[in-house]
């Protein structure tokens, strides 16, 4: 019985994966799948066909190029990379944060590595190389600010390719009327590659699942058109391009054509775009459907349909500049041009999709501004929408495609991103195999220099075409890397600004349990950024109002960089201040391909469950420690006393090992208690009876919940100090506080309800 379940469950796995995989098409590789409409246009518009050398060596650039960076690299190297499932530069950045303490932002915790999903295997005592690399990336902030330039310069060319993507793919495929349709020019290029991009964009409302069912069929049959296609020209017209296939022909290429060859070598790298979309895409597939769909299909029809252009090529070489509509037999079209418009649009899904899912990822590390972002699919986390970004893409598509009005120039914009992209991700899973992976290094250094060696090559190719279109993704990438940058410099020096002027224990001791005001019964849900210590902002709270809660929890909302913190590990309590203060910190925390969807309520009741079972177990273990002491047993305990304030009212707090076995050490002015909610002492160490501290705290809780939650929330204004120098000066006061002012507002950001929200100003000097 158990086997027949097995092999149901293994066959619904194998559909599934097979389905995913299907989807795929829609999603991953409309891009590289429409590649064949314009590289061979391309790369004979800088080099002319007077021999077979030249269509057999530009053949042989593409064959190989296809086998050794999407197959070779890709498909077998980079996609093992993923962070549980999450591909992309900066999914790759967070696994080397995990490992290495390089996150500017000091927010880190020893807890955090108790997160199931946090753990790694970590180099043992003999790779001392990989400890070296550790090390030296913590020691140097000079290497941990170029390691986050580098990752959000990768970043910032994905967010060109989504640009540029849909502009190429759609005017390639609309230019095909201007040959067969008498007084279709330019202008009509344009308006109607306008009018399918804006359709574009305005379905991807409805979310990378739905688009990619309702486009993987559409794909599907364009990827069985251009396989039939380069079959029929290839048995046609010359089966002889075969011998393509030996790389001889590259270098009698190179020989014959010597400069124009290499103008032609930013040509051929177009066969390739799209190639980084299947790993940022990972995260709405899986790892095993993407390798399917590349190498059972996606591979050999494009082989088929570049061979088949290039059989027609040798037979008809002055029709280059429109090879792929002339290799077309002139029965199929019209139907090959209605599906090759429909492939283009989904074309444009691969890279917009990856912008969507980059931009989450950084929004999530703290390296791009807060904006909305829309779950649209209750069964795969990774796909999203966000309404900004997908509008700010259709308007920068239209106005490329305005501004350039042939598909040559983009195309030199499209290389110069696309190739930056991939030396990006060449140069972090090099980073990844050293520091974590522990590969021979032999293996590792094999790795940069066969796929590195063949992309710098390729980008001197394309940045020689910087005057001919190829400034514009610099200009776009610089743009992107200055908001990202901007928005995590001015919030690292926030946070340690905050940091800096949090509240002292002494003072805390001095204001008493009352906290010199009125106690009234409710319960204060305080944000704040802060891990550690109590935020200089409660004592503006409690100058402002006339009365404070009789609860108050310090709310952070954390991001940690895995890509999901399990529910059961969310909530990490502590206690703040003895226990007659009633003051407790709640870190909330989310991975970055986590997407807060609980409402308020919810999120009251899940932090009101998790504070009463942090309640019991700290009762629990200051049991066990009393039954301990009595019997006199030697053993270490589960828990320590350690004075907060020195001298004659100290302040003693409780420490709560983590995990069942795991101990903490909490560093700061407000050494605290913590433990993650759910965790249980066994039932034979608990307590025989109920403390009656326990029970006056629990019903005093259950009073504060009855009379309702507020939320205390900061309007903070963040400016440079005096003395701080000119540059700084106009980066914290003009740039970052414009990115403040219009991203999302903390009340919308955090999901709190508008009625119940306190708000006092302070001004952040940084």
């Amino acid at each position: 019985m158990s086997t027949d379940v097995y092999l149901i469950n293994q066959d619904a796995s194998v559909w599934s994966t097979l389905a995913l995989a299907f989807q795929t098409l829609g999603v991953v590789y409309g891009d590289m799948g429409t590649s064949p409409l314009y590289v061979f246009a391309d790369v004979f518009s800088r080099v002319k066909i007077e021999s077979d050398v030249d269509v057999l060596g530009a053949l042989s650039i593409v064959i190989y190029t296809i086998a050794l960076i999407p197959l070779a690299k890709y498909v077998f190297v980079v996609l093992k990379a993923n962070d549980n499932g999450e591909g992309g530069t900066f999914a790759l950045y967070s696994l080397i944060c995990r490992y290495a303490k390089v996150n500017l932002l000091p927010n880190r915790q020893p807890a955090d590595e108790h997160i199931s999903s946090f753990r790694l295997k970590l180099p043992t005592p003999e790779l001392k190389r990989a400890l070296r690399i550790k090390e030296t990336l913590e020691r140097r902030s000079f290497l941990k600010t170029l390691l986050l330039l580098f990752v959000l310069m990768g970043t910032s060319m994905v967010i060109g390719d989504g640009i540029l993507t849909p502009a190429i793919s759609v005017m390639s495929a609309v230019s095909g009327l201007q040959g067969e349709v008498p007084g279709f020019g330019t202008t009509a290029v344009v308006v109607v590659s306008i009018i399918i991009l804006v359709v574009l964009f305005n379905i991807q409302r409805f979310g990378t699942g739905k688009v990619g069912v309702m486009f993987s069929p559409i794909l599907a049959l364009w990827f069985f058109s251009l396989g039939c296609i380069g079959i029929y020209n290839l048995v046609k017209y010359d089966i002889t391009v075969l011998k393509a296939f030996n790389p001889a022909y590259i270098y009698f290429f190179f020989k014959k054509n010597d400069k124009e060859a290499w103008l032609a070598l930013g040509g051929c790298v177009l066969c390739i775009t799209g190639a980084e979309a299947m790993f940022a895409d990972l995260g709405h597939f899986s790892v095993r459907a993407i390798q399917i769909a590349f190498s059972f299909v996606v591979f050999p029809c494009l082989l088929l349909a570049y061979l088949g252009q290039a059989a027609y090529l040798m037979k008809y070489p002055d029709s280059a500049s429109r090879i792929f509509y002339n290799s077309v037999p002139g029965i199929l079209f019209w139907p090959v041009f209605v599906v090759a418009t429909l492939a283009a649009m989904i074309a444009s899904q691969a890279m917009i999709s990856a912008t969507f899912s980059c931009v989450k990822q950084s929004m999530a590390l703290g390296c791009f501004p807060r904006l909305k972002i829309v779950h649209t699919s209750r069964r795969r986390m990774g796909q999203i929408y966000i309404p900004v970004i997908n509008w700010f893409l259709m308007i920068m598509c239209i106005v490329v495609v305005s501004i350039f009005q042939s598909t040559t120039e983009i195309a030199n914009a499209y290389g110069i991103a696309e190739v930056g992209v991939m030396m990006v991700s060449t140069t972090l899973v090099t980073l990844v195999m050293l520091l974590i992976w522990q590969t021979n290094l032999f293996l590792a250094l094999c790795f940069p220099l066969v796929f590195g060696s063949v992309e710098f090559i390729y980008l001197c190719a394309v940045l020689s075409k910087i005057f001919e279109g190829g400034w514009l993704p610099l200009v776009f990438a610089f743009c992107f890397l200055c908001v990202m940058y901007t928005w995590n410099y001015g919030s690292v020096l926030k946070y340690r600004s905050e940091v800096r002027e949090k509240i002292s224990m002494d003072f805390m001791t001095d204001l008493g349990s009352t906290l010199g005001t009125v106690r009234v019964p409710g319960i204060g849900l305080l944000y704040s950024e802060l891990v550690q210590g109590i935020p200089s902002i409660f004592v503006q709270f409690l100058l402002s109002l006339p009365a404070i809660h009789s609860t108050i929890v310090f709310v952070c909302i954390k991001y940690v960089p895995v890509p999901v913190v399990p529910q059961e590990e969310r909530f990490l309590f502590r206690r703040v201040c003895p226990k007659d203060y009633h003051m407790f910190r709640c870190i909330a925390r989310y991975g970055y391909k986590d997407i807060r969807k609980e409402d308020q309520y919810a999120f009251e009741q899940l932090l009101v469950e998790s504070l009463e079972k942090f309640l019991r177990r700290e009762a629990q273990d200051l049991a066990l420690e009393s039954n301990l002491n009595d019997s006199d047993v030697d053993d270490v305990s589960p828990r320590s006393w350690d004075s907060g304030v020195p001298g004659g009212d100290e302040i003693e707090e409780l420490k709560i090992p983590l995990m069942h076995n795991g101990r903490l050490q909490d560093v700061g002015t407000s050494t605290s208690e913590e433990t993650t909610a759910g965790t249980a002492l066994p039932s034979s160490v608990m307590p025989s009876d109920e403390d009656p501290s326990l029970e006056y705290e629990l019903s005093a809780l259950r009073e504060a919940i009855d009379s309702g939650f507020t939320y205390l929330l900061a309007h903070g204004d963040v400016r440079a100090k005096k003395n701080s120098f000119f540059f700084k000066k106009l980066v914290i006061n003009y740039f970052y506080a414009f990115l403040r002012r219009n991203c999302r507002a903390g009340a919308a950001n955090m999901s709190v309800p508008h009625m119940n929200i306190i708000q006092v100003g302070m001004t952040y000097m940084v």
